[in-house]
């Protein structure tokens, strides 16, 4: 370890800010890691516990304390090398992880937990700006080719490893840039977009291609889900030409709020809103995009969906953001109780610390207008009784809103694509594919593997990274007949 009584004598080292005023002014990153001798403070109070609770608790399985120690004794090569054998892109977690690993922390049952997160970030900012990361191409191919449907962290993870195997890998993408919700749902005040398009380009180094702007389905017009204008692949010719598909097209039908006057206009799905912000960031204008300049905005939903939506407003010119979120406010984490899992609290980021109001135990009801739009959203406060969340009478209130964005999460992945593979269904209309060891991640179809949100449901960039490099294994034993890569 470190340093034995390094806890003892160190308190938590956080991480930099710009401040929040001048932050909202631009779109793009503000945290900024903590250089070597900050990220060495904050290693030294690693606690080397025996048992790594904290790699228990991140789903990639990080070697912690073993990197931690690493930082300390400034072997940042060695520590990098240490990350990567487990997290394919620790700079996308260490934006944009809730880090489930801190929570798990044995030092956080009493004190601040060590900031793994800020250290993870240290390592590899520390290994782009030396030139450790670079290629690593095979050394033979396998003369097998693999089709990879999505490209968020899902599919990219897949798709690395199973190129470094030696299988031809091709990534296929609906949309006209790289990333899925690491590029589209994720503003670039927490992640900027080069962070992929450097990723990108080691992939292609190492064997990767990637074809944008392509529909893998059987997509009719009825369908409405997207213009198609684009090229179409089917997944007949998918299966033709490559000895496995992997589906990682991520959970994207949104979770929908029927109330009355849904049908107005000004309410919007978060997505549709992260989305058009992001692209228009990227240059891509979007004509008739959701815009939160000089609108009062209701968010609705607790989350970190939420919580990039009031910092999106704030950064669009908002006039003002309120956030309803359904349950009582929380007090600070029972950690004697919750640990080593995430604490049962409100999520609080760093968008709150920009402005706005949060109201607690609120329920929209109704969403009210004149003239077609949305001017408000009638709603009643609600109370804990006997444990359940129930209506308070005689609290109704209206709150002003010309902009109304629908944060509540996703409900399943967009059907056409699963049902034009014939690929069986969970009741929750995911692919119904397993993740042990024996015909891990294969779907009903033989040959078609599923992974990431669109096997698991929505979830956390970190278990999308797990699932695709789990995914990896599994196909490279289906194709090969055992498999060298990592669980």
């Amino acid at each position: 370890m470190s340093k034995i009584t390094g806890f003892l004598e160190q308190g938590r080292v956080s991480e930099p800010y710009a401040p929040a005023q001048e932050r909202v002014a631009y779109s793009g990153e503000f945290v900024r890691p903590l250089d070597a001798a900050q990220a060495r403070l904050q290693a030294v109070r690693c606690m080397d516990c025996g048992i790594p609770f904290c790699s228990g608790g991140c789903p990639v399985h990080n070697i912690i304390p073993d990197f931690n120690n690493l930082v300390y004794q400034d072997d940042w090569k060695d520590a990098l090398e240490n990350l990567h054998s487990t997290n394919n892109f620790p700079e996308f977690t260490g934006r944009a992880c809730p880090a489930p690993c801190e929570a798990a922390c044995v030092l956080n049952i009493s004190d601040d937990p060590v900031g793994i997160k800020s250290i993870e970030l240290s390592i590899i900012e520390r290994g782009w700006q030396e030139g450790w990361v670079r290629p690593e191409p095979p050394a033979e191919l396998s003369g097998h080719a693999v089709a990879v449907v999505g490209s968020g962290p899902a599919g990219l993870a897949a798709a690395q490893q199973l190129a470094r195997a030696g299988h031809r890998v091709t990534v296929f993408e609906k949309n006209d840039r790289i990333g899925g919700l690491l590029r589209y749902g994720i503003p670039d005040f927490k992640l900027e977009k080069r962070h992929i398009d450097r990723r990108v380009e080691q992939m292609e180094a190492e064997g990767v291609t990637f074809r944008t702007g392509v529909l893998v389905g059987e997509w009719k017009e009825s369908s409405g889900v997207v213009n198609l204008s684009r090229k179409v692949v089917t997944p007949a010719e998918l299966r033709a030409q490559f000895g496995a598909v992997l589906l990682a097209g991520g959970a994207e039908a949104p979770r929908e709020l029927e109330l009355p006057g849904r049908d107005l206009a000004g309410i919007h799905h978060a997505m549709q809103f992260l989305t058009a912000h992001n692209r228009n960031v990227a240059g891509d204008a979007v004509a008739g995009a959701p815009s939160a300049q000089g609108k009062q905005v209701v968010v609705i939903g607790g989350g970190d969906t939420g919580s990039d939506c009031i910092g999106t407003s704030w950064r669009q010119g908002a006039a003002g953001v309120t956030q309803f979120i359904r349950r009582p406010d929380l007090p600070g984490p029972d950690r004697l109780l919750t640990w080593p899992d995430m604490p049962l609290t409100a999520v609080y980021s760093s968008s709150h610390e920009e402005g706005g109001e949060r109201a607690f135990a609120t329920v929209p009801k109704e969403f009210v207008g004149e003239g077609g739009r949305v001017t408000g959203v009638r709603t009643v406060q609600a109370g804990l009784q006997g444990g359940q969340l129930a209506e308070v009478p005689g609290t109704e209130r209206v709150y002003p809103a010309d902009l109304v964005l629908l944060a509540i999460g996703f409900e399943r992945p967009v059907a056409h694509l699963l049902e034009s593979f014939g690929v069986a269904q969970d009741r929750r209309g995911h692919a119904l594919a397993g993740d042990g060891e024996v015909g891990g991640y294969v779907t009903s179809v033989p040959g078609v593997f599923a992974a990431g949100d669109v096997r698991r449901g929505a979830s956390l960039i970190v278990w999308a990274i797990r699932e695709g490099r789990q995914a990896a294994r599994a196909i490279d034993q289906f194709l090969m007949g055992e498999s060298r890569l990592p669980r």
